[in-house]
């Protein structure tokens, strides 16, 4: 969330932040509303106590003297302010309950160079990737390929969990953790450190990285214990410097996170999420950065460049876009994705993205760094490195062969035990 001073000093910001995304500035002004009902109570409450104690002096200076008409007299004047002070006392906590749930609710402030739109069909092109396929057939999409190969068992997946689950099996099964060993293998050759987190989070770490009133219907819960699986590494590993100060020589941290996501996916969904596109549970190679504020630009180009190098690896055609104030959502302050071409859905899908969220995590999970001046907020970044599920789709799509089998990416190849093609499930 914005740092309260935000409100107090430039309200201005982010009130022009909001015309650009074409919101209202209700919420704005009623935290600020929130804000001054709450030092207001706090200061009202504070007079209170200082009167009691000049009471509290006097009654002691009239018994001292002699004087008990005197005492009963203040004491009589100050019997209430008691009860003053624990009302004022509700009042400020109610105030400050309000405006911080609803400053949670109000987005980050975007970077100036985000373009201005409604939705993703104004977000603009920033580079191209790679070729585009001229495979000499008709392409199939990817559920064709896994269906005629055997590689993935949808029917079954659905038996023993329900829709959108599935068994993966034989080369594909291998190629992905070939994928998963791969993206890892990248990054920790850039230096970023190997982290398999919790597959758990409570409400409050979640409520730290993300919006959840916006989110929390794609997740699931567990119960009793009101857990949320993730829905990827980067939340937990966002959250887990929360509560801490952070000492500037450990700045910048640097995490590739490997694990299982889980999200319900709701909605209704085009021919080609089919297969494995837009399912329940995948695995993603997440990158993320903890930062000084003023290098956080510099490593969100960093991620992107490591974004951008391993999907070039791959031998894939893709696209980098910048996405427009419409189609940015709350936490980030700039985004790019990576669109991966393929040819059997016969359009360019997200399979990477890549966010600055400057402090606006940071704010919400209460982590700082040290300075002499005082502690101040971090800066917090993210960026997908491969969702393996989408990859594979990629992979088979730009790389099928005529009679179904698929092509093994070079790179790849190596953790195949050398295999040049996906083969059929015998």
């Amino acid at each position: 969330m914005l740092d309260i001073s935000m409100f107090r000093g430039h309200a201005d910001v982010i009130r022009a932040d909001h015309d650009r995304r074409g919101l209202t500035h209700e919420n704005i002004d009623e935290v600020i509303r929130l804000d001054e009902e709450w030092r207001r109570a706090r200061y009202d409450a504070d007079q209170l106590r200082k009167a009691r104690n000049e009471a509290a002096r006097g009654v002691a200076a009239a018994k001292k003297s002699g004087d008990s008409a005197a005492a009963d007299s203040i004491m009589a004047e100050v019997a209430d302010i008691g009860a003053k002070i624990d009302e004022l006392g509700a009042h400020s906590n109610e105030c400050l309950a309000q405006r911080d749930a609803l400053r949670m609710r109000i987005p980050n402030i975007l970077h100036t160079d985000v373009p201005v739109g409604e939705d993703d069909q104004k977000n603009t092109l920033r580079s191209m990737h790679g070729e585009k396929v001229e495979l000499g057939f008709e392409a199939r999409n990817h559920n064709d390929l896994i269906e005629m190969n055997g590689w993935v068992d949808q029917a079954r997946g659905a038996k023993v969990t329900g829709s959108r689950f599935y068994f993966m099996q034989g080369d594909l099964a291998r190629l992905e953790m070939a994928l998963q060993q791969y993206g890892a293998d990248f990054l920790m050759d850039r230096g970023y450190t190997l982290v398999q987190p919790p597959l758990m989070m409570n409400r409050e770490a979640y409520e730290g990285v993300t919006d959840l009133e916006d989110f929390e219907t794609v997740m699931y819960g567990v119960e009793p214990d009101k857990h949320y699986l993730i829905a990827t590494s980067e939340h937990p590993l966002t959250a887990m410097r929360m509560d801490e100060i952070i000492e500037p020589s450990e700045l910048p941290i640097r995490l590739v996170g490997v694990s299982p996501c889980f999200r319900r996916e709701v909605g209704a969904h085009g021919l080609s999420d089919r297969g494995i596109w837009r399912v329940h549970q995948f695995t993603k190679i997440e990158q993320i950065v903890i930062c000084h504020p003023d290098d956080s630009w510099g490593h969100h180009e960093e991620l992107l460049d490591n974004a951008i190098g391993l999907w070039d690896n791959l031998g894939l055609h893709y696209r980098v876009v910048n996405i427009c104030t419409g189609d940015m959502g709350t936490v980030a302050s700039r985004k790019y994705d990576l669109e991966a071409w393929l040819p059997g859905a016969g359009g360019y899908k997200e399979v990477v993205s890549c966010s600055n969220c400057t402090d606006y995590q940071a704010n919400r999970l209460r982590m700082r760094y040290r300075t002499t001046e005082g502690n101040a907020a971090v800066h917090t970044l993210n960026s997908t490195a491969v969702a393996t599920s989408r990859a594979l789709v990629a992979i088979m799509e730009q790389n099928q062969m005529e009679d179904g089998r698929v092509s093994i990416p070079e790179v790849l190849r190596p953790y195949m035990g050398g295999q040049g093609a996906l083969e059929p499930l015998q």
